[in-house]
């Protein structure tokens, strides 16, 4: 069978879906689990993503996810290829693990965005125990909407969601939210349920959101660095052991792969002779500097607030 190109554009946002192939668990247990949450905590940062559901069950996953205009694919083939490396090696085993691509579906109305966060949170329903109860269910952002669980990682941003329903007063948006959940698999509600959220329509409750354009200029990205961080030219990015740039080419790197879109192998071609993995070692110690140091951070935002739209 062909595999079709899929739909992406920097303004969409998509219903995730990931399965293990045939008669293996993809989470064996919570800490399996709570890996792959960490990974995606790690991988929304380091490419300014946001997730605005999740429910992670044992033979399968669902995201409701923004990339924020960061490609699909390369976000996705981050999370899991990582994940099968930890699970393999934690399982002494090798191959596939993951059914295929990964399920991906435009989000392409409110009410399809409101629609897909219900269907994400009631998967625990079949799970014994949480029928009515899918808030407690402990891997899922449910909880985080109705505040009987506190998001520690940061991993979902709920405004998003409970400002689609439109009521200024968060209090009783969530208590409308979770009443919409919790009688989303009733279809005779449905209907009368999204009629009323559309009429009631006004102000929203959360900023207007907007979208990271992923394609600022790598030469001009390190003219701006080099400006910044006081270097006196961007050769000293691009050569491999310039001592005192070290930082500098790190970031960049970063940078180019986060806010330019950029292949490992674009960014080989931009930063000097390296290999692949080393291009990926050096992303890798950007984001750090990113995560770890305000200047760097700083740095960052001023880039991302000229590819903001």
């Amino acid at each position: 069978m062909p595999r079709y190109a899929r739909i992406k554009a920097p303004e969409y946002i998509y219903h995730i879906m990931c399965r293990s192939i045939s008669e293996i668990l993809l989470f064996r247990d919570d800490d399996d689990k709570n890996y792959y949450l960490d990974l995606l905590k790690k991988y929304k940062e380091k490419y300014q993503c946001r997730i605005y559901a999740y429910c992670i069950m044992d033979t399968h996953l669902h995201l409701h996810l923004d990339p924020q205009g960061f490609d699909l694919s390369k976000l996705m083939h981050s999370v899991n290829v990582s994940y099968v490396i930890y699970y393999n090696r934690r399982y002494k085993r090798h191959g596939h693990l993951f059914q295929g691509r990964y399920e991906s579906r435009v989000v392409s109305s409110d009410s399809y965005n409101l629609a897909v966060s219900a269907y994400i949170h009631n998967n625990p329903k079949d799970v014994e125990g949480y029928r009515d109860r899918v808030h407690e269910y402990p891997f899922s952002s449910m909880g985080f909407y109705t505040g009987t669980r506190k998001d520690y990682r940061g991993l979902v941003d709920t405004g998003f969601v409970l400002g689609l329903m439109n009521i200024m007063d968060v209090s009783l948006a969530v208590k409308r939210y979770s009443e919409f959940v919790l009688r989303y698999l009733d279809k005779d509600n449905i209907k009368s349920i999204m009629q009323c959220i559309a009429q009631t329509r006004n102000n929203m409750t959360h900023d207007e959101r907007k979208v990271l354009i992923r394609e600022a200029k790598p030469g001009l990205v390190a003219i701006f660095l080099t400006e910044k961080l006081g270097l006196p030219s961007t050769d000293y990015l691009q050569l491999k052991y310039r001592r005192g740039a070290g930082k500098a080419r790190a970031f960049l790197a970063f940078i180019q792969r986060a806010l330019c879109g950029l292949k490992y192998g674009e960014i080989c071609a931009n930063i000097g002779n390296m290999s692949m993995a080393g291009v990926s070692q050096l992303c890798d110690e950007g984001f750090r500097l990113y995560m770890e140091e305000w200047r760097y951070r700083e740095l960052f935002q001023e880039v991302a607030g000229l590819c903001r739209v």
